[in-house]
């Protein structure tokens, strides 16, 4: 199904994309508690809106 060469591509590929993707969290860790301080709020009305959206489907339907 794959070659030798494209399973060898696909392993270094992960390997090198999931250290990089580490490497670069943890340089910008400061700067995210910085400016993404109240983010989490945002996320609850998120969900409340969407948790409110399905309720209404719900007992209107």
């Amino acid at each position: 199904m794959f070659s030798t060469g494209q399973l060898v591509f696909a392993l270094l590929f992960v390997v090198g994309f999931t250290l990089i993707t580490i490497t670069m969290y943890r340089k910008d860790a400061k700067g995210h508690q910085v400016h993404y301080a109240g983010s989490y709020k945002i996320l609850i009305g998120f969900i409340l809106a969407i948790i409110a959206l399905f309720m209404i489907k719900v007992f209107v339907h």
